[in-house]
């Protein structure tokens, strides 16, 4: 959220977990928050020197719901107190550990899958809300609808081995530029994240097609076999790529991705991707018309302002300055596209690194 509005970081790196395994048990025999805090010992690292309307925490899972105890005497200093939980399934709800993590702690919990709302909400005893991703559009849009893209197909992350595969044969038999990762996919360690973000955004705006598919496409059985929608589908709009692959069967996607050819649905376990390229390649027009659509629908509705929108406006909290200015850049970059020679463009400080 730093990008579109003025925010204090707090980087909480200790994780308690003898603390952690203390507490879980302690509140499980006893259900009180109190007593479970009293010997469990978590030592802040951070202290707050200052009020706050809101503290939004935001977690990889459910199970760092503890990372909060490393800031000493938050609940005095935060009028409000929200977290993101950016991945949860609804099969893991079952778990008892997860379920004596301190969720009372939280005003409103915000899920970045959607199927497990109401369960999860009704487990803790808490507010739940949907909150898709999304991507600075700003850094991941081209300069312009025109831009050159010398990458034929980008594909990163979990990837279908036939895909890949014959996408290798293209780029060994061709002028075919295919960009791939290369390192392992089980955990990716970068030194720069802002960096790292840079090269991905200039990979994805540079690419004609990529390559995407609804969350965990491989692995159905760490997902309790439920489908959501994956971050490739916002970078690949926001940049303009031509996407193909296969989007979950949801009506939240649909609601989310509702223009023509958002998508064009490949069956990437069967397809000849190579034939599907081709004919795609052959219909210029088409593939103009949806790289303008990704890319304006991805300015428009899918940059992380209009996600920290829906956050405050659930506690009536008004928008700032800097939000209305980050609202204004979208705006111009919207009318620089369609127009570059009316509408000059004010190159907002989140793109500097283009």
């Amino acid at each position: 959220m730093a990008t579109v509005d003025t925010v204090e970081i707090l980087n909480l790196t200790r994780e308690f977990p003898n603390s952690r395994k203390l507490y879980r048990m302690a509140k499980s025999l006893t259900k009180s928050e109190n007593f479970s805090n009293s010997i469990a010992s978590f030592s802040p690292q951070i202290k707050l020197d200052r009020d706050y309307d809101i503290l939004f925490v935001v977690l990889d899972n459910p199970w760092q719901t503890y990372l909060l105890n490393g800031i000493e005497k938050w609940r005095d200093r935060c009028r409000f107190v929200a977290c993101y939980i950016i991945e949860v399934w609804e099969k893991d709800l079952d778990n008892w550990q997860l379920l004596q993590g301190p969720f009372e702690n939280f005003d409103h919990i915000f899920v970045g899958h959607n199927h497990p709302i109401e369960a999860l909400s009704r487990r803790v005893n808490r507010p739940c809300s949907y909150l898709p991703p999304a991507v600075d559009t700003l850094l991941f849009s081209p300069p312009s609808l025109e831009s050159r893209r010398d990458l034929d197909v980008c594909y990163v992350g979990r990837r279908s081995e036939n895909v890949h595969r014959r996408l290798l044969e293209l780029a060994n038999e061709r002028d075919f530029f295919y960009y791939y990762d290369t390192a392992s996919r089980q955990k990716l360690f970068v030194d720069d994240p802002i960096a790292h973000r840079s090269l991905l955004a200039n990979l994805f705006k540079r690419s004609r097609y990529s390559i995407v598919h609804y969350a965990k496409f491989n692995r159905p059985e760490e997902t309790g076999y439920k489908q959501e929608i994956g971050y490739r589908f916002f970078e690949g709009a926001a940049a303009g790529t031509v996407m193909l692959g296969i989007p979950p069967e949801t009506e939240i996607y649909r609601q989310l991705f509702d223009w023509l050819n958002a998508v064009i649905e490949t069956d990437v376990n069967t397809c000849d991707i190579a034939a599907v390229i081709a004919e795609l390649n052959a219909q210029p027009e088409l593939l103009a018309r949806i790289r303008r659509d990704n890319i304006l629908n991805a300015l428009q509705r899918h940059d992380w302002l209009h996600r920290w929108q829906q956050v405050l406006a659930t506690f009536d909290l008004p928008q700032t300055p800097e939000m209305e200015a980050r609202d204004r850049q979208l705006k111009q970059r919207v009318q620089h596209l369609l127009d570059p020679q009316a509408m000059p463009e004010v190159v907002p400080e989140s793109a500097s690194l283009n």
